[in-house]
């Protein structure tokens, strides 16, 4: 028969292996939860037109988190229902609020990141 002091230790012990367990398994955030999305009228997801060389694109985001954007030179953002933080190769961030709409027609910024709020 095993003591009362022994059971006690016992489920302490399990119970402190399945939170530590618990812990280290479950993501830290949504840091990747942003999603490239197909660029529909009507919606308000975020709209990025950019270029890179010979190269030009238009790519729309939705839901909150960063991702890598390449060092793409940015012409154009349309935040849509977005708070936005975009990181430049110099190193700035610079954060845009939502339902706004802002052109670069001289100094457009070289991206590094971006990341929905």
């Amino acid at each position: 028969m095993i003591s009362k002091t022994k059971k006690v230790a016992r489920s302490v012990a399990v119970a402190f292996a399945a939170a530590t367990t618990f812990a280290m398994t479950m993501p830290t955030g949504n840091a990747f939860a942003i999603d490239h999305v197909a660029c529909r009228g009507g919606e308000s997801f975020l709209k990025i037109w950019s270029h890179n060389g010979g190269s030009q694109s238009v790519d729309c985001y939705a839901n909150a988190g960063r991702t890598d954007f390449g060092g793409w030179w940015i012409d154009k953002i349309s935040t849509g229902n977005n708070d936005l933080i975009y990181y430049d190769a110099n190193g700035d961030s610079v954060k845009i609020e939502r339902w706004l709409e802002i052109s670069f027609p001289n100094r457009q910024p070289k991206v590094t990141a971006i990341e929905i709020l």
